[in-house]
């Protein structure tokens, strides 16, 4: 792909679609814990059912935010300071994929065996899952609003050969 091809923000499409979907997965994994918690408390068996769901197409959705994520980093213009930013998010991003999947597996066979509970057990390693899915929330800020990854000004400074 030439340089010519690229638009402003170092992409061959008008945005990044990456922080599209993978909002789209932090909403779902985060409504899910907080349907999870409340059915848990509540014995409410619709919130266990709704925060299934979500977590059950979140796990579907990380896969294609990861995607996205690495075809817009590697169009991304990386300086020597962002680099172990961008390694770190992306081991956890393929992590966190992992470990969603994982969990939505886990979450699956509960539902099937008894709709009506979860264990308590499964909250706590949700309760991690949130940890993490916040941990890499901070990460993928700071290469936007620190680092500036596809952020116009940013890439046409380093196209000028001005780096950061």
């Amino acid at each position: 792909m030439s340089a010519l091809s690229l638009n402003s923000e170092n992409l061959p499409y008008p945005d990044p679609i990456h922080p599209i979907v993978v909002h789209f997965v932090i909403a779902m994994v985060l409504f899910s814990f907080f349907c999870d918690v409340v059915g848990y408390f509540s014995h409410n068996v619709r919130l266990l059912e709704v925060g299934f769901w979500n977590i059950f197409v979140a796990a579907i959705a990380i896969f294609v935010a990861i995607i996205f994520g690495q075809f817009e980093a590697g169009l991304a213009q990386i300086y020597p300071a962002v680099q172990s930013t961008l390694n770190f998010h992306t081991v956890m991003g393929w992590s966190l994929g992992a470990i969603v999947a994982a969990i939505t597996a886990w979450r699956f066979v509960i539902r099937n065996r008894n709709p009506l509970k979860i264990p308590a057990a499964y909250l706590g390693v949700a309760t991690f899952l949130v940890c993490l899915v916040l941990l890499q929330v901070y990460l993928g800020s700071k290469l936007f609003w620190v680092y500036g990854l596809h952020v116009e000004p940013v890439v046409e400074a380093m196209k000028q050969g001005i780096s950061p």
